[in-house]
């Protein structure tokens, strides 16, 4: 068997050094063919001395310049902007493509990939939350394959019958039931989070993540938008997706059938292992994850989440109700409030009430284009500027 072709959309972020470490343990079954990044120069020349792509990309020219520097004589071609990533996504000879880009920025290489019909193994929720029909079409259009990277639903993914097409009644599925671990804040006097931060927000007690997913976890928002990606890429209604707080984060996710059986997938919180199931999918190979000790976790803890402690949960639930742009609107808003707290901008209770001041005031819209995303993605991040520094709510 042939290697397989794949570039990595995000190759220094945690998914894209999780995937590399798989990738490195199946040389004979995997060829780096592009490698995509967005401002660490150093790690990316180290990805590229070892896996020797044909193609590098990062954010800006300039970077570029550094990293064509630093790379010496390899032969690696160095690319820059965000043309280039499209490019990447869509190159002729790659079979697959890790979607890893964190935000709105992972939006358009994901499509691209999406059209030219790869197989799409989507770490980047923000694709789906943005443009869930849109993208689900152009995968359907284009022949293409996806297969969820986030543990969740991947979890779910493993658990639903095989060969699952999105028809939820004919196959059977009651509910989805995603896990949540409840981030660092879980058990935190509700008095004390008006003084978190950024370093205590992002120290998640289970995962290693990147500052901006783990301070989403920490307020649930990633919860939030993980229930809406689910909705897109298994066609289960809102109301039939519910989310459980699991501490131990071993249970990474559910599903439960009409006939009372729950199934649900188990494993070591470690990104590894639902990379490796995607990359090998339909077969399995080793991930370098350590085996579930049972005997050593002893027990396994269930919680209702707290949406009063938690608002930005059902702010995420109030999109997906809403359709349209609702879910690119609080995807922006979103990601303007977490820079704003990452530079200590925003105290970490503000974050809900910006995504919500921007709901309110930017309606939801059709979308027929990815135009229309990216209008209501620009729109939702000019009021939520606005917001960070309103003193009275925006109306």
């Amino acid at each position: 068997m042939s290697p397989q072709n794949l570039t990595i959309l995000g190759s220094t972020g945690s998914i894209g050094v999780s995937t590399l470490d798989v990738v490195r343990r199946h040389p004979d079954r995997y060829r780096i063919t592009a490698l995509c990044a967005h401002r660490q120069v150093a790690r990316l020349a180290e990805q590229c001395a070892e896996f020797k792509p044909a193609y590098a990309v990062l954010r800006d020219e300039a970077l570029a310049a550094e990293l064509r520097q630093r790379l010496g004589d390899l032969p690696t071609q160095v690319l820059w902007g965000p043309e280039a990533l499209e490019r990447m996504a869509a190159l002729p000879e790659v079979d697959g493509v890790m979607a890893a880009i964190v935000g709105a920025a992972g939006l358009a290489p994901s499509l691209a990939a999406a059209r030219a019909g790869k197989k799409v193994y989507l770490a980047n929720k923000e694709a789906l939350v943005m443009a869930g029909p849109l993208f689900m079409a152009t995968i359907r259009a284009a022949g293409a394959t996806l297969l969820p990277i986030d543990s969740e639903h991947n979890a779910i993914f493993q658990s639903l019958p095989a060969g699952y097409t999105g028809d939820w009644e004919g196959g059977g599925v009651r509910r989805l039931l995603l896990t949540a671990s409840g981030g660092p804040f879980r058990a935190t006097p509700k008095e004390a989070l008006g003084h978190i931060t950024p370093d205590q927000a992002c120290a998640h007690p289970n995962w290693v993540m990147g500052r901006k997913i783990s301070v989403d976890s920490a307020t649930m928002m990633n919860k939030g938008l993980e229930v809406i990606e689910a909705h897109y890429l298994f066609g289960v209604p809102p109301e039939r997706i519910q989310v459980v707080v699991h501490p131990q984060s071993v249970i990474h996710s559910l599903v439960e059938y009409v006939d009372g059986s729950v199934l649900a997938e188990l494993g070591n919180p470690d990104m590894r292992t639902p990379i490796a199931q995607a990359l090998a999918y339909p077969e399995r190979f080793t991930s370098g994850v350590g085996p579930l000790d049972l005997f050593q976790i002893g027990r396994l803890d269930f919680e209702a989440p707290d949406f009063e402690r938690f608002p930005c949960l059902p702010l995420a639930y109030r999109a997906l109700e809403a359709g349209g742009s609702a879910p690119a609107i609080l995807n922006a808003a979103n990601e303007v409030a977490v820079q704003a707290f990452l530079e200590g901008r925003l105290p970490f209770l503000e974050i809900s009430r910006v995504i919500r001041e921007v709901m309110d005031r930017l309606p939801a819209q059709p979308l027929h284009a990815l135009a229309d995303v990216l209008s209501a993605d620009r729109q939702a991040r000019s009021l939520a500027e606005a917001a960070l520094v309103a003193e009275q709510p925006l109306g």
